[in-house]
């Protein structure tokens, strides 16, 4: 028995010093070659998939971009016609000091005005979407 551990611990002992004994020069290059090529493949790998991320992120940025176009077109659109409205109310209210056709005839322009404004508006946040 204690010749089976005596013969264990030599064997571990040589095995052990094989270890730490240098490689040939070219052995190193190959190695050196291998992981340079391992390297550079998971880099490129990596390169990637971190393109993928940014262009998903990116396409993520611009649809919000869109969103926010578009909300801000239509509000536009929306406060210019209460801009519109507003000022046919006032015009309205002007043509109360008038009668009978001039009356008619500066309601029928206030009108005008605001549906020219309204489709103005209209227009413009069409353009703005584009």
């Amino acid at each position: 028995m204690r010749t089976l551990f005596t013969s264990a611990l030599v064997l571990a002992f040589a095995l052990s010093a094989g270890c730490d004994k240098p490689k040939s020069p070219d052995a190193v290059a190959q190695g050196v070659a291998a992981a340079r090529d391992k390297a550079s493949t998971e880099v490129a790998s990596t390169e990637k998939d971190a393109s993928k991320d940014i262009g998903k992120e990116a396409d993520k940025v611009g649809d919000k971009l869109t969103d926010l176009n578009n909300a801000a077109a239509k509000d536009a659109e929306k406060i210019t016609v209460a801009k519109a409205d507003g000022d046919r109310k006032v015009a309205i209210a002007k043509c109360s000091a008038l009668s009978g056709d001039a009356q008619k005839k500066c309601k029928d322009e206030a009108d005008a005005d605001y549906n020219a404004a309204k489709a103005n508006a209209k227009a413009d946040e069409v353009s703005a979407k584009q």
